[in-house]
This record gives C-alpha cells, structure tokens and sequence, in this order.
C-alpha cells in the first residue's frame, strides 16, 4: 500500500474540531444538522462571533476551561458578523504565531471576486459559498472532511500528523 494512501487513511481516522464562527441561527442550524446526517465522527462546536472565536482560542470568557475550547483542526468563518468581522478576526488569527496554522475556511454568502481575493490576501486557506440546499450543506461538510487530509503536507507538527499542519494551501470552492 502505498504511504499516500495510509497517510491519508490515519489522517481521515484522527478526531479533530471543526470550530464555526457563524452569527445566523439559520446558518447554525443548517451547519450542524448537515454535519450530524454526514456522520463524520468529528467534533462540530459554534462561535456566535468574531469576538467570541477569539475568546475561544485565546481560553477567555467562558472559554477559560481547556474542555470548554479545544483547538481546532480547522476553523469555518462567516465574513458578516456582529462585534467582530470575519476579515478582522482573521488578520489576528493569521498574524499570531500561536494560531497561524491553523486553516481558515471561510464560510459565506458572498461570491463577490473582491470578498474572494481580499480574503486569500489576508491568508485565508480555502473561500466555500454557503450551499442553496440541505443536501448541499451535506455535501459540502463530507467534502471538507474527505479532502482535508489529502491537503495535508510534510513536515507535520511536533505532536505528528494532524490537520493543523495544513500548510499554506488556498483552495477555493
């Protein structure tokens, strides 16, 4: 067998939280109803805002316990949001050492191309237009997760391989 396929075999198997910054109760619920019919055997938790992601990787608020906010292997985030943007909470997270790794997936409505090349500018690691449909949000979710290890790239992170170590790629879907 080749080491490709073992590689993204062990990769697909290793638990990981997907972390969503997403405002609209719509969204969430699309999200997360999509995520649970997928069966994708990883964790799905939800931010309200930009401030609140922050807060969560940062262990603040009601995030301070380290079960309350376990690092994410990828993070999912809505552009429009209260308190925070998307794009403001991106830069931060993009320009700290400490959370630069792990990959911004942004999740939204726009597909406006200035929306797409402002984000891919800031670092952001893959542009995903929010599906019309619920078998669309479906799909998309077994999307991310079937393709994600095969994204991964050597050299992987002192605690092994592991979907932080995505490294640089932009995907736009």
């Amino acid at each position: 067998m080749a080491l490709d396929t073992v590689l993204s075999s062990h990769l697909q198997a290793l638990p990981w939280t997907v972390l969503v910054a997403e405002d609209n109760p719509d969204d969430r619920r699309l999200t997360e109803e999509a995520w649970k019919e997928a069966q994708l055997g990883h964790e799905l938790r939800f931010v309200y805002d930009g401030k609140e992601l922050l807060d969560y990787l940062y262990n603040r608020g009601h995030f301070t316990a380290a079960e309350t906010a376990p690092r994410p292997g990828v993070i999912l985030l809505d552009l429009n949001m209260p308190q925070l943007r998307g794009d403001e909470a991106l830069v931060e997270i993009k320009t700290d050492p400490a959370l630069s790794r792990i990959p911004i997936i942004i999740l939204t409505t726009s597909k406006a191309g200035p929306d797409i090349l402002k984000m891919a500018t800031l670092g952001v690691n893959g542009y995903i237009t929010k599906p019309d449909t619920f078998s669309g949000y479906i799909e998309m979710m077994k999307n991310l997760v079937s393709n994600w290890s095969e994204m991964v790239e050597l050299p992987f992170g002192p605690q092994g391989p592991g979907p932080s170590d995505w490294l640089g790629k932009t995907a736009l879907c």
